[in-house]
This record gives structure tokens, sequence and C-alpha cells, in this order.
């Protein structure tokens, strides 16, 4: 089985091989959305890397783990991450994931494409439990040195202290969850955030909701801000809107090469972060994508 496959080439018939999230994309790919391109690196090199002497002592600690000591918790999990990180990839994975790496980059002719490396686990969203949002996502990643990290890194946060308290008060076995990461090219984008298509508040399926801030998504989606908010009727397309006092953004810093939480000027600061346009716009992906699920 291969260690990485691209997005384009995996949708929800790979879920064990690439997880929700990335197969999530690869439908995305296939129903017309502008997806922006990338690979993931399966659950097939999860489980080679995850293997032998890592495993046995990683099932060692997870046996004598007590989920209400939260101090025993938190150790143990250290520990197993700190395994994680300091064991090496072998030579092919570290060999597939860097051709791919610069197959992405050499689509954008830009050697050390910026990207962003994600969990994608495979039991992400089941009935009766949500692992969605528990395992780590890095923005801005650039080399394949870094790449390389911040896959383990994303692995590793398989084992956080939230993650394996969740596993256990729900009954699911550790063993039976297994990661996928995927690698993306990053947007540098003007604004970003989130959009659902019905209203999340009252479930009225004639409206798309775009909840959305400066910036990349990261302020949205973790709650960082007071996002704008605008709720576009599916049929008439009328567009109300809910414009905030927005204070941060969440951007690139060229200087310091990382992505940091900025002020926003006082001049963007109630300015909507998207123009009725792009709203309008976004609503009609909005349905193409809900036609395409059902």
């Amino acid at each position: 089985m291969p260690y990485t496959i691209w997005f384009d080439r995996a949708g929800k018939e790979a879920l064990a091989l690439v997880g929700g999230k990335n197969a999530s994309l690869g439908e995305l790919i296939r129903a017309g959305i502008p997806v922006p391109p990338g690979f993931s690196v399966t659950t097939e090199a999860y489980l080679d890397f995850f293997t032998g002497t890592l495993k046995e002592k990683v099932e060692e600690i997870l046996k004598k783990i007590d989920p209400k000591d939260i101090a025993q918790l938190e150790e143990a999990s250290r520990t197993i991450r700190e395994l994680i990180i300091e064991t090496p990839f072998s030579q092919k994975m570290n060999e597939e994931i860097g051709s791919n790496y610069e197959a992405l980059s050499s689509v954008f002719d830009m050697p050390d494409l910026p990207v962003a490396v994600r969990s994608s686990a495979t039991a992400e969203d089941l009935p009766g439990a949500s692992f969605a949002g528990q395992q780590d996502t890095f923005l801005w990643v650039q080399g394949i040195d870094e790449v390389l990290e911040k896959i383990k890194h994303c692995m590793a946060s398989l084992f956080t202290p939230r993650a394996i308290a969740y596993r256990i008060k729900m009954g699911f076995p550790h063993e039976k969850v297994h990661i996928s990461v995927g690698v993306q090219k990053i947007v540098d984008a003007r604004a970003a955030g989130v959009m659902f298509t019905i209203n999340p508040l009252n479930g009225d399926p004639s409206k798309v909701v775009i909840e959305g801030n400066w910036g990349m998504g990261e302020t949205v989606v973790a709650g960082l801000c007071n996002p704008d908010k605008f709720v576009v009727d599916k049929v008439t397309m009328a567009i109300e809107k809910e414009i905030s006092i927005k204070e941060m953004e969440c951007v690139f810093d060229s200087r310091k090469r990382e992505v940091v939480h900025a002020d926003i000027p006082p001049d963007r600061r109630e300015i909507p972060c998207i123009e009725d346009q792009e709203a309008l716009e976004l609503t009609r992906y909005a349905k193409k994508i809900e036609a395409y699920y059902g």
C-alpha cells in the first residue's frame, strides 16, 4: 500500500487510507470545487512507522493510565509524544514524502512551497462520538525537513491528553484510531473563515451562513475573534450582514518566518472582510457542495 496519495486520487472510498478530512478534500475536488492541491501521508505510513518497539512502549504506557488522574495523564501523553517525535521515519518514507513535496512545489514553480500540514484521523465524526479538532494542524510549513517534522508532530497529536481521555471515555480502543496527514498548498488569505450550508443556529435549510475575519481562518475556527457574519438566501441570494469590530488576524510574518496573531489596523477593523460579490460566489459553491453530498 502507498505511503502517499494525491488528494484528487482518493475520495470517500479511501477513508481508511486517508482519514475523514483528506477524503472530503478528494470528494470536493471531484465536485469541481477549487481545493488547493496536496497529498495525504496515508495511514499505511503511520502503521508502518508505529510498529515494533515504539508500539510496544506506547501500549505499555497506555495500559497504566487512569484518565481521572490528570497529572498522570499529562505525563503519559508527554512521554508518548516524545517517543514518537524521537523515532526516525524509514528512509523509504522520507524519500516518498520528499519527492511528493518536491512535485507539489514544482507545480507552482516555487522551491520550498509553503504548505499546511493537517491531521486527518480515521475516526473524526462517528455516530455518538466526534474526534474532529483533536489533532494538530501546522500552517506555513516550508522545506522538506520542516514538513517531515510537522508530519511527525501531527501523528504524535493522536496522543494528546484530551485525545487519550476522550477515547477512554467513549470506550474506543486506542489502536483502532489511525492517522493520515494532509500536506496542502497554503492560501495566503486576505480573508478566511467557515461556511455552513444550512443555518446552524436554527436549522433553516434555505440559508447559507458565512463567518469570516481578515487573514487566515485560524482566528475564526479557534474562536479568537468575533467574526463578520453573512447570511445568504439560497433562492433570492439576498444577504444579511453583521459586521463585527475585528481586532486580531492570523497572518504570516515574513521577518519572523512564522504565522503570528497580529493587531488589525483601526481603519480595517469595521470593514466587511469579504465583499457582497464574494459572499454570493461562496454561496454558489455551498449550493454545489450541498447538491454533490446530497
